[in-house]
């Protein structure tokens, strides 16, 4: 019981020492793009779909070959 206690409070101390205020001069960075994780990811697929289209790299798999599907 006691155990569950001391991990009860270390928890909690835990979680609220997570907790701060951020300053106006600290948003500055919140919009900028490489905080955003969803464009990132739109923006890789799109250059492999584009890549894979103009021939820049071989099949998947490690097969020889151009971006036309020729192996």
């Amino acid at each position: 019981m006691k155990i569950r206690l001391i991990v009860a409070v270390i928890g909690l101390v835990s979680y609220v020492s997570g907790c701060t205020t951020v300053k106006e001069y600290q948003k500055n960075r919140i919009n900028d793009a490489e905080m955003d994780l969803s464009t990132r990811k739109v923006q890789k697929t799109e250059l492999s779909f584009q890549s894979y289209r103009e021939g820049a790299s071989g099949a998947n798999g490690g097969k020889t070959g151009g971006g036309c599907g020729c192996n």
